[in-house]
């Protein structure tokens, strides 16, 4: 009889950091996390020293039943979580070029678990794979065809793991079976991307071919003129390179506003003390954000609900409110007082006459990971 999976290790392994949480299956709750820093940069030499040290930190453990990694990118190739063996690392390894600063050290800690772990099952869980149900309308761009089928050059999508399960808590809060479920879903962080949701699978969503496509975020453009691009690399002979770097660590929040990597709380702080370059900041976010919202709505036939979460959407009542002032049309009303109380708790902070309700609902990206890995290897 087959073993049950009990105990899973979420891995997110990062170009110079290694993330980790354990779990317990039965009941889904954490046992240990941690971080490894600073990955052949003074610290762990590579992946696999990083992960000894993990190990170490949660005492040698030898229950540990399945091993589930945070992977970039699928392409078109994973559509759905999967085991790896030598046949997908082959393929994954052929993925790299999708993401090179974050595929290799994805790869890597999966192969450091497999020489560390021997025996247990590793499982690869895409950012990208909830999203592989978007329509071709939705997922293509109107260029010529070549540049699809040669480079695959289509619009993919981010932030899958978490929108996946915000989609089926909020489909339980809902009491909706998850097939009849109509969502946006509103991943807002530092990195943001929003979700249209129909019958419980994504038909649209607004990161592109990278993350760089779709809101203004604490360091990235989002949607921006391919001309302007190039206008730019034009007027100041800038290579590729350069200008990948200023539109997604240049840009964004940090950039209208001024505040050092774009972070909300200290945006917000400025706004209030009369900043003008910090209001403006924030009035393009929620503009954006809104805007994304109102597209949606009319993808999914009608909401069922607005959904929040990330490290804004959780816990920004500020960034919140600027939102949902903007959400009239939609019959959408903000409750203030929850609103204002409301941090990293399920929450529904429109007013009980709103036509479509919002709800703050905190993701769990990792338990997703492992609920993953237990349903690939189970």
């Amino acid at each position: 009889m087959k073993k049950a999976i009990e105990k899973v290790l979420v891995v997110n392994s990062g170009s110079s950091s290694l993330k980790y949480q354990l779990f317990d299956m039965k009941s889904e709750k954490r046992l240990a996390k941690g971080l490894v820093e600073r990955i052949g940069a003074g610290g762990p030499a590579n992946h696999a020293e990083a992960l000894k040290q993990v190990v170490a930190d949660l005492g040698n453990p030898k229950d540990i039943d399945a091993i589930g990694h945070r992977v970039l990118h699928g392409a078109e190739v994973f559509k759905d979580s999967v085991k790896v063996d030598a046949k997908v690392m082959a393929k994954l390894k052929k993925l790299v070029k999708f993401g090179p600063l974050h595929m290799p050290a994805n790869l890597g800690g999966i192969e450091a678990c497999q020489k560390i772990f021997k025996g247990v099952g590793n499982v690869a869980v895409f950012d990208t794979a909830f999203h592989q149900t978007m329509p071709d309308c939705a997922a293509m761009y109107a260029i010529d065809e070549k540049y699809y089928k040669k480079m695959g050059i289509r619009k993919y999508g981010f932030h899958g793991t978490s929108h996946k399960f915000i989609t089926q808590e909020a489909a339980k809060l809902l009491k909706k079976p998850l097939s009849k479920v109509n969502l946006v879903t509103c991943h807002l962080g530092n990195g943001s991307s929003l979700a249209a949701v129909k019958g419980g699978e994504c038909v649209d969503t607004s990161m592109g071919l990278t993350p760089l496509a779709g809101l203004v975020m604490g360091t990235r453009c989002g949607d921006i003129d391919a001309a302007a691009v190039l206008s730019i690399m034009e007027e100041e002979k800038k290579t590729p390179a350069e200008m990948d770097k200023l539109l997604n660590k240049q840009s964004g929040l940090q950039a209208i506003s001024g505040v050092a990597g774009g972070d909300m709380r200290d945006i917000c702080t400025k706004a209030a003390q009369g900043c003008k370059k910090a209001e403006l900041a924030l009035e393009m976010w929620a503009y954006r954000v809104a805007l994304y919202i109102g597209a949606y709505n009319t993808v999914v036939g009608g909401a069922d609900a607005i959904i929040l979460t990330g490290g804004i959407g959780e816990n920004s009542a500020e960034g919140r409110e600027r939102v949902v002032n903007r959400l009239g049309a939609l019959g959408i009303k903000l409750d203030k007082k929850v609103n204002a109380k409301t941090r990293g708790v399920v929450a529904t902070i429109s007013t009980k006459d709103s036509k479509i309700p919002v709800i703050v609902l905190p993701t769990n990206e990792e338990l997703m990971i492992a609920k993953d890995t237990v349903r690939i290897l189970g």
